[in-house]
């Protein structure tokens, strides 16, 4: 630029088309949004980070709950995968969470869990569902991922059982068994899970999950759930992963998959023409 030289600096204009878009904001004010308005954003990668356990004005679960499930986490499954009114099923729902999330938004719910912790989930084991077949139009379970969590008492709970046992796996086959014959045809189940890393011993229970989890669905996509608040993520626990060459975990696997279809009639592909990245 010039010495001297003036500059004329259009102002930008209120058009209607702007108040239109956004009738709630008045010309030249910003709305206040505040932690008990928010939402949580609608996920577009496969990368899933929050900053919070829960949202909004109502707590959602219990965050003093051991290993409980970011609400953010099922609120984008629900709008992805439901509409109002569908009934959404957590075999394994603990401090409630599943609960508090889809009443919020208008969905049927039921939660059970062998040990409850939450006066609307009934206690049950998730290896047998009470519930019809073909019923339900949504399941998220966020599974034990060995005994390294004391979840209950009960001798039947499968997290008393260690990832680096076989039978560990037996027992969340008998659950994919279950969440498979509740489900309608075309609907979508998420499983939340981890891997294990202890006494030098790494066990990819994830994948291990997963090998059996494509027996009865279709991988609609895999997603990493950032993990925090982890009694593990303190300063000590860094500095002996650093001295001893060790990672801590930092993610979960989301696996979302769907009860496939029956096939009813030949389907013509569409034609669709991809623009190629030289």
């Amino acid at each position: 630029m010039s010495k001297g030289k003036k500059v004329k600096i259009n102002k930008v204009k209120e058009s209607p088309s702007t108040l239109t878009l956004f009738p709630e904001v008045e010309a030249g004010k910003v709305p206040d949004v505040t932690q008990e308005d928010e939402k949580p954003p609608l996920e577009t990668t496969t990368l899933w980070d929050y900053p919070r356990q829960s949202y909004g004005k109502t707590p959602k679960g219990n965050n003093k709950f051991q290993g409980v499930t970011p609400a953010f986490l099922i609120w984008n499954l629900i709008q992805r995968y439901t509409e109002p009114g569908d009934l959404v099923v957590d075999p394994m729902a603990g401090s409630g969470t599943t609960v508090d999330v889809c009443k919020e938004e208008g969905r049927e719910v039921k939660g059970f869990d062998i040990a409850p912790q939450h006066p609307e989930v009934i206690q049950n084991d998730a290896r047998n569902i009470p519930l019809p077949d073909e019923s339900v139009d949504l399941v998220f379970i966020d599974s034990p991922y060995g005994d390294n969590v004391s979840y209950s008492d009960s001798p039947d709970c499968i997290g008393r059982i260690s990832c680096e046992d076989e039978g560990f796996y037996l027992e969340l086959e008998k659950v994919a068994r279950e969440v498979y014959r509740i489900l309608k045809p075309g609907k979508v189940m998420g499983w939340l899970i981890g891997d294990q890393w202890v006494k030098k011993n790494f066990t990819p229970v994830g994948f291990k999950l997963y090998e059996r989890l494509t027996k009865y669905f279709e991988t609609v996509d895999l997603i990493c759930v950032a993990r925090r608040g982890q009694s593990s993520h303190t300063g000590v626990w860094h500095y002996r992963a650093k001295k001893f060459n060790f990672y801590l975990r930092g993610f979960k696997y989301l696996f979302i998959m769907r009860k496939p279809a029956p096939v009813t009639g030949k389907k013509t592909k569409p034609k669709v023409k991809w623009a190629k990245y030289k």
